[in-house]
């Protein structure tokens, strides 16, 4: 498993457990231990690494190059 995709399961398992219940309310007060959008945005940015990881090892990089080879030019 790589980097980007262990980091992408934590981040996963984390908004599991904060949108479970991670809160503590006091009266009017309500905490988290962890903020969801924080977390959220952390979760999308390592699914992309980890997209970009599984494209490239496919073989299928961002960009791809035009064989001009057979044009005889």
């Amino acid at each position: 498993m790589s980097t980007a995709t262990d980091m992408r399961d934590k981040y996963i398992a984390a908004e599991a457990s904060i949108l479970a219940g991670q809160l503590v309310t006091w009266g009017d007060r309500t905490l988290s231990r962890a903020n969801l959008a924080e977390v959220r945005a952390g979760r999308a940015e390592w699914e992309a690494k980890a997209t970009a990881e599984a494209r490239a090892a496919a073989g299928g990089g961002r960009f791809r190059y035009a064989d001009f080879t057979g044009c005889g030019r």
